[in-house]
């Protein structure tokens, strides 16, 4: 059967095969794609490893193209087996780049004799109409593996575009732009790369990377102090946020020796109260109430991240076409 799934057994090694696991997590290698500057220092709160990078490509290409393609693509197989193309990918949209790697390994995984030729970089800004790669190979393959390395890209693309538009409103203020774990099922670490393209940060990958201490938590744990205490004892090194309400939960979290706290539906004044108040003491995040509109004085009230959810569940997917020239 054409285009059957059977070549997407290449899709790891191929997607491994794109980087150097040893090297490509450093300051100097993750700059070309947008996410770091060259003098960047990396810590606990950055959890984004090669590892994680790599695994999640090979499971999301190979998942996507399953449920595509199943048992065989029928319509590429009224195509001459050795018809050879070259195809244009544009963007219809304003947009900027993100998702090389998913496009890249999605076509491999299909027929790793394609040549793909980028247009533009990672992290780019790109006006509407532009071109953003040609690849050449059989036209068979190009066909079969043409939706899904489209969609991969139409929404990695959405959210860095999302990320940069929100973050060009804070900029100049210290605060920083955090993406949460509201993420397209199966996509985590995929999103949360584009956040890192579009020049937001990450927060916790999951619920294994970072403590975040909510109210239910401290319910349940008896206090903000027990639930910190337990969480220094239980994961050593681990970054520990805690989510207060008032001023006086901020104070309990203080004390308790929190890394970082949650001010949860603050006004604009009790924030700026809350940041003179911490003087420093812990981290602030920002969280709740947080739009368009709020963002830029949210920024300036001194905070030191400002945590939406719209980064990664309200985006608009880009239009992109694919033309064989």
């Amino acid at each position: 059967m054409p285009g059957s799934i059977q070549p997407m057994l290449c899709c790891y090694a191929h997607a491994c095969s794109k980087t150097d696991a040893d090297v490509f997590y450093t300051s100097a290698n993750l700059s070309p794609y947008g996410l770091l500057p060259l003098n960047a220092t990396l810590d606990f709160s950055l959890m984004m490893t090669p590892e994680l990078v790599k695994a999640a490509l090979a499971a999301n290409v190979a998942a996507a193209l399953v449920e595509d393609i199943g048992n065989g693509d029928i319509t590429a197989g009224l195509i001459p087996e050795d018809r050879l193309a070259t195809a244009r990918v544009i963007t219809r949209d304003d947009m900027v780049m993100a998702g090389k790697l998913w496009v890249e390994a999605t076509f491999m995984a299909v027929d790793p004799t394609l040549d793909l030729k980028w247009l533009v970089d990672e992290g780019q800004r790109v006006s509407a109409g532009s071109g953003l790669f040609e690849i050449k190979g059989k036209a068979r393959s190009l066909l079969t593996a043409e939706r899904t390395a489209l969609n991969f890209l139409q929404t990695l693309s959405a959210t860095a575009t999302h990320t940069r538009e929100l973050s060009d409103l804070i900029s100049g203020t210290k605060a920083r732009l955090l993406d949460t774990r509201k993420t397209l099922p199966g996509l985590r670490v995929a999103q949360k790369y584009a956040v890192l393209i579009g020049g937001g940060e990450n927060h916790r990958m999951g619920l294994y990377d970072a403590f975040l201490i909510k109210e239910n938590h401290i319910m349940a744990a008896g206090s903000i102090a027990a639930a910190v205490s337990t969480a220094r004892t239980q994961a050593p090194g681990r970054m520990v946020e805690v989510e207060v309400e008032s001023m006086a939960e901020l104070d309990l979290a203080l004390n308790a020796g929190a890394d970082r706290i949650m001010l949860d539906n603050f006004s604009l004044e009790q924030m700026r109260d809350a940041v003179v108040h911490t003087a420093g003491r812990a981290a602030l995040e920002a969280s709740g109430g947080v739009n368009k509109t709020t963002l830029r004085a949210i920024a300036e009230t001194g905070v030191d991240y400002i945590s939406l959810g719209t980064l990664t569940k309200d985006i608009k997917a880009i239009d992109l076409s694919m033309r064989l020239i």
